[in-house]
């Protein structure tokens, strides 16, 4: 081959190969883009799972007051009846006899229970009662042990996904697959290995309700309706489309035809289209479809049943629907029926303060079982304090208040027209009275429980609704969404944004001698003999959060609770400095803060309780033991601590917060 022949073939030889070790280049990272891409793709449709055993040995510090249990679901497994709320699981005997309660935060994790149903899954070789709880996954019982079912975040192997494991609703498949319905994330699936989204269209809904198959599905949601996947589409049915609200209840299916139950009705579908509105008008919370009748449980009439008309019969447009035969049957309930369920000839109504039942003999509903007598009016406590004589008063956030015993052992309460919303207690003993503040103004009783004065605006406060109270300058420092009121020897005056309050809206106040601090939606205010001397912002100071919720006194500086970024310390020289409990969106209840000899207590809203050591200056974080993670209030006497939480009261020997 001639010389330049050879010098071509090379150069031709070279550029394939140049072009070829290009195109494996491109190829390759063609390759790590789509590998990346399907991975990211996986990690959004998909959670890794974890199931874990529960250990149904009690651990807990805490000892719980007795309160009384609510429920929001049932279900039969067997042959007992369990009925779940936000306290925990009820295990009763067929004839009603209770046998075992399984405690949220003692013996289950720390997550309101929502509902529950039987169903088989495929990583279980037997029927499990499944239980859907609010922050926690789902618990599987056998019976005998508890199994917890939970998705992981992103990129974790210890952290759990909120979203996702806020459970709202459940239907187990023949399959062995579970369907999750959620808060935020839409309607889930788990599989026996992982959770996934079910399908596009179902992603990022409220779920409330779901009924049906894994080929014939039918899904409600809290504002967008119902939707219907049949044959892979998905069909969704609005006002548009005749629903009477966009908020779905429940869910009954029978002979093809669908009842969603709605605040406002129940709306009868088939073919994929509302027919007709049943019970206009009628809270529905709950419905049950039998042969012949429809039976809806509501909000505030009781159980209503309605004879259906022949399926032969026409039915009029929507627009003139006239339901003939309507009878209501209220039965002097006394709170709103959950759910619906049938056993053989028996039918169940789940109440939030007992369970009904209709037997085929009888014609009428009768109360089959109550929760057992509790000491406490409610569980939702936003109030504590102890008075001079030891008894422990517990202010409820919609049921008035609870003056107990020194020996705990038995509570009179106190509810009417202003003693219904409570937002704190404080005892006064120089004067022998305990103030609480109040929705409807500020209530004053005597050292003997009784009720003697109510102060409104007739009285010289700023405000009717009362946030908070503290003994001040001999007289009172009365906090208001509309500023402050002070109340001495000479009567009553107030100051508000227009005398320097950094805003009107205060939720908190605290004292040290003659300064007062205000805590306000917008920032901190100190004031010296009730005159402003400085104002406290972000934009004017180290605050990480406008929003103050809590202030105590601490050495010689203080504590400041925040709506969004825990505790900060107020140092002596009025800067603000952050601590281990200043933490980006975690959120200080109103007034759930208190000072011991040994400890600072903090109450968050979802984070569960903050404690700091004046000892050591440390903070920790307790998120074990108690009955919710929504801590709302304190009170301590004698050595001893009370919690108070959404979900109810404990106590616990201050000596025992640090082991």
């Amino acid at each position: 081959m001639k010389p330049r022949w050879r010098f071509v073939a090379v150069v031709l030889i070279a550029a394939a190969a140049l072009c070829l070790g290009s195109a494996l280049i491109v190829a390759w990272h063609v390759h790590l883009v789509l590998q990346q891409t399907s991975a990211a793709i996986n990690t959004e449709e998909n959670f890794a799972a974890d199931v874990r055993p529960v250990d149904l040995a009690s651990s807990s510090r805490f000892d719980w007051l007795s309160a009384p249990a609510v429920f929001s679901a049932g279900a039969l497994y067997q042959g007992k009846l369990y009925l779940c709320g936000p306290s925990g699981l009820y295990e009763y005997s067929a004839p009603g006899d209770l046998l075992h309660v399984y405690r949220v935060g003692q013996q289950l994790p720390i997550a309101p229970l929502v509902t529950l149903i039987t169903g088989t899954l495929s990583d279980s070789r037997q029927p499990e009662l499944l239980i859907a709880t609010s922050g926690a996954g789902v618990l599987a019982f056998d019976g005998t042990h508890f199994r917890q079912i939970v998705a992981l975040a992103s990129g974790s192997r210890d952290h759990l996904d909120a979203d996702a494991n806020t459970i709202t609703a459940l239907l187990p498949l023949s399959s062995g697959r579970l369907l999750l319905g959620t808060a935020k994330r839409g309607l889930l699936v788990y599989d026996g290995k992982r959770i996934q989204y079910l399908h596009a269209t179902l992603k990022d809904l409220y779920i409330t309700a779901l009924a049906g198959t894994e080929s014939d599905l039918w899904a409600g949601t809290l504002n967008h309706g119902l939707y219907h996947r049949e044959g892979g589409e998905t069909t969704q049915i609005d006002e548009a489309g005749g629903l009477p609200d966009l908020h779905i209840n429940a869910i009954a299916l029978r002979d093809g035809v669908a009842y969603a139950a709605t605040p406002v009705g129940v709306a009868e579908i088939a073919q994929s289209r509302v027919q007709r509105v049943l019970a206009k008008g009628v809270f529905a919370q709950a419905v049950y479809r039998e042969e012949r009748s429809l039976t809806i449980g509501s909000i505030d009439q009781g159980i209503i049943t309605l004879p259906l008309a022949a399926t032969s019969q026409s039915l009029r447009p929507i627009g003139g629907a006239r339901i003939a035969a309507e009878s209501a049957d209220p039965n002097e309930l006394s709170s709103p029926i959950l759910q619906i369920l049938p056993s053989g000839d028996t039918l169940y109504a789940v109440a939030q303060d007992g369970l009904y039942q209709r037997d085929a003999e009888s014609a009428g509903w009768h109360k089959a079982l109550s929760p057992s007598q509790s000491m406490l009016t409610d569980r939702n406590i936003s109030a504590l304090a102890v008075d001079a004589n030891g008894r422990l008063w517990i202010g409820y956030f919609d049921r008035g208040l609870d003056i107990v015993s020194p020996a705990l052992d038995h509570a009179t309460h106190v509810e009417n027209s202003h003693i219904y919303c409570v937002n704190r207690i404080v005892p006064d003993a120089a004067r022998h009275i305990i103030n609480v503040a109040t929705a409807n103004g500020l209530a004053v009783f005597d050292s003997d429980g009784r009720e003697r004065a109510v102060m409104s605006r007739s009285d010289g406060l700023i405000a009717e609704h009362v946030t908070d109270v503290a003994l001040y300058r001999g007289g009172m420092a009365i906090a208001t969404p509309a500023g402050l009121t002070f109340m001495d020897s000479t009567g009553a005056h107030s100051l508000y944004a227009f005398h320097g309050l950094v805003n009107n809206h205060v939720y908190s106040l605290g004292t040290r001698g003659d300064r007062l601090l205000a805590g306000t939606l917008g920032g901190l205010s100190i004031l010296d003999t009730d005159t402003v001397t400085r104002n406290l912002t972000t934009a004017t100071s180290a605050l990480h959060h406008n929003w103050i919720t809590a202030v105590v006194p601490v050495e010689k500086g203080w504590f400041v609770g925040t709506y969004g970024a825990g505790v900060e310390h107020l140092a002596a020289d009025s800067h603000f400095e952050t601590t281990e409990a200043t933490i980006s969106g975690v959120e200080i209840n109103p007034n759930a803060m208190l000072v011991t000899r040994d400890h600072v207590l903090a109450g968050t809203l979802g984070d569960g309780l903050l404690v700091y050591n004046r000892k050591t200056s440390r903070w920790r974080t307790i998120a074990t033991g108690l009955p919710s993670l929504n801590v709302t209030a304190f009170a301590a006497s004698g050595g001893t601590l009370y919690i108070g939480t959404d979900n109810g009261l404990v106590k616990i020997p201050e000596e025992r917060l640090d082991e």
